[in-house]
């Protein structure tokens, strides 16, 4: 949905800017009167600023309050809350036998250096991933579908063991 309205927006800016740039084009050579055209080109240019603004501002503010990872609350669906701490070189998770079918919420940290939190399927294809930085929790929703086990790889360098850094999620069916 947000990219929906990203998309639309920069199509809309591309439109506007495609439209000045053909006015420009087609009335860039007329000549006459220097003074009449730069009180016209004036009151242009700041009506132009003034339009996109009273645009821009709102959509902006509008899409930025409906990022999906503002709040932690979710209206209506019940979360399971796992906590993932990176360490040089494992994860600590607080449970790591999980149900299929639920939005499960890993809320990511590190303790000591910057780690990169990445979850692949059964088949080793990356699924979601975040970063896990030391004194921030970056949170991560995700819904598994399909009963299993998973891994959890670190996919920024760590230092020297950063290669054995994984741990295993077991999905199960309720």
């Amino acid at each position: 949905m947000y990219q929906q309205i990203a998309w639309i927006v920069s199509a809309t800016l591309i439109a506007l800017l495609a439209i000045t740039f053909i006015y420009v084009v087609r009335n860039g050579s007329v000549r006459g009167d220097g003074g009449q055209i730069a009180v016209t080109t004036g009151l242009w240019r700041g009506r132009l600023l003034w339009g996109l603004t009273i645009v821009f501002i709102p959509t902006m503010a509008y899409t930025l309050a409906k990022l999906p990872y503002v709040s932690k609350k979710i209206d209506g669906i019940s979360v399971v809350e796992v906590q993932a701490k990176g360490h040089q070189w494992y994860w600590e998770l607080s449970q790591t036998e999980l149900p299929v079918g639920k939005t499960i919420e890993f809320q990511v940290t590190s303790a000591d250096v910057n780690h990169g939190f990445a979850i692949y399927g059964p088949d080793m294809k990356i699924l979601t991933q975040t970063q896990g930085m030391p004194g921030v929790t970056n949170v991560l929703r995700y819904t598994f579908e399909q009963p299993g086990t998973y891994r959890i790889l670190c996919l920024e360098y760590c230092g020297v063991a950063h290669h054995t850094m994984m741990t295993e999620l077991h999905l199960v069916t309720q």
